[in-house]
């Protein structure tokens, strides 16, 4: 993912944002902030027909160096692409970046009621790791002033 990349990226993101289901945050970031709270490796993005179909990035979860090989991952597929394999290509190749730079553990909070991200990564080896009952209330979209569930997953390396 390059710069370049960003006006695609940013706009699945808002996709994403706009169902309620994908994240908490309220609008999208400008690139500056998304690139300086992303590891820049691995970083990907999935083309279709030359343009960009979706995108994973992952963050650190802390700055201790035991937690070095622990990051969480966001990934995002144009509504577009979705359910044409754009996703599973994708979180695999993230995958075999991630552990390629020396990434034991990948994360992420999902909502439960984003069946098809769910699907995806148990389909990936990402496994259940807990239910985070009313963890954070949304604050815009459809779910504005609701408390939220998130479902904890993780894929541990070999």
């Amino acid at each position: 993912m390059t710069p370049e990349d960003w006006p695609e990226v940013e706009l699945i993101y808002r996709a994403g944002i706009d169902t309620g289901n994908a994240t908490f945050e309220t609008e999208a970031p400008a690139w500056d902030r998304f690139d300086a709270t992303r590891l820049p490796h691995p970083r990907l993005v999935a083309e279709v027909d030359g343009a960009v179909a979706g995108w994973v990035a992952a963050s650190p979860v802390s700055a201790r160096p035991v937690y070095r090989g622990v990051v969480e991952h966001s990934i995002y597929i144009d509504p577009a692409a979705q359910g044409r394999g754009v996703g599973r290509a994708l979180l695999e190749a993230f995958i075999a970046q991630a552990e390629a730079a020396g990434i034991w553990t990948i994360q992420s909070s999902i909502f439960p009621e984003n069946e098809a991200s769910l699907r995806l990564h148990r389909a990936a080896g990402f496994r259940e790791v807990g239910r985070r009952e009313r963890i954070a209330q949304a604050t815009a979209g459809p779910y504005a002033g609701q408390w939220r569930d998130t479902i904890l997953i993780e894929r541990r390396s070999a």
